[in-house]
């Protein structure tokens, strides 16, 4: 690079990981890891900041050969994927969920539920009709008070009529002052400890890499990214994005099987 060239300006770089960094084989192609890499060299850190709780992305940080700082169960828990160890997490009150639960389902009757335990291997357990996306390993239960008996990290419900947009518009109406409610992909509506956000832990894993917000760029593609956007200097929403986030986006890009994060990365390093 010439002393003419502009510096790469950014010096963080937050991706989402299912249907943004990651394409629908759960691979990250060859080009994005490359620009990825290009970025790193021009001193911008790359940190994975997904709705998935530990136990479901270290398999796949693993495999990717991630070692750096993510930030997963949509902002709960930062993880160190290099020394495979949690640096903070953040459990669920479970009266207040509980409650929660019992307010929601006074407005839109009998829901189907799931939650991810707290920890490294907290298990996910599955309620009756509760239906898993993707290949996700999952513990089934159906006595609820299996459900309360470990500290968790968050739920998901599911109702048999409504679309997720409505099962979650519901739920804020319901329980908004109670709990927070997050639509994080098809069929993932998910019940959170009030106040936290992608942007919670994304700031706290920020603040220990030593990068501002200002300083920040990320990539999402469902309405739990729109904290992390508002959070960040510059949000890209990916072509495959949901329209809640594509509205609050600074730009658009290509979808994530189109290497729509390697896109902007390389107009930038250029």
């Amino acid at each position: 690079m010439s002393d003419s060239a502009p510096a790469f300006p950014y010096k963080l770089v937050a991706t989402d990981l299912d249907g943004t960094l990651l394409r629908s084989d759960d691979t990250v192609s060859e080009r994005t890891r490359e620009a990825l890499t290009a970025a790193a060299a021009a001193g911008a850190a790359h940190i994975v900041v997904t709705g998935r709780a530990v136990p479901w992305t270290r398999h796949i940080l693993d495999e990717l050969g991630y070692d750096g700082i993510a930030v997963c169960a949509q902002g709960a828990q930062v993880y160190d994927a290099g020394a495979h160890r949690l640096l903070t997490t953040l459990t669920l009150d479970r009266q207040l969920a509980g409650l929660a639960l019992a307010k929601i389902e006074a407005e839109v009757g009998a829901l189907a539920l799931a939650a991810s335990r707290d920890g490294l291997d907290g298990d996910v357990l599955i309620g009756p009709g509760y239906q898993v996306q993707g290949l996700l390993q999952a513990v089934p239960f159906t006595d609820l008070a299996e459900l309360w008996a470990e500290p968790l990290t968050k739920l998901y419900i599911q109702h048999p009529r409504l679309t997720d947009d409505e099962l979650a518009d519901a739920a804020r109406q319901a329980a908004g002052g109670l709990v927070s409610v997050t639509m994080a992909g098809e069929g993932i509506v998910e019940i959170l400890p009030l106040g936290l956000s992608k942007a919670t832990g994304l700031s706290l894993a920020a603040r220990r890499l030593g990068v501002k917000a200002a300083e920040t760029i990320a990539f999402g593609d469902m309405p739990n990214d729109i904290p992390m956007f508002g959070w960040s200097a510059h949000g890209v929403a990916m072509a495959n994005a949901h329209e809640e986030l594509k509205a609050v986006a600074d730009e658009m890009t290509l979808s994530n099987e189109e290497d729509g994060i390697a896109v902007v990365l390389e107009r930038l390093l250029s």
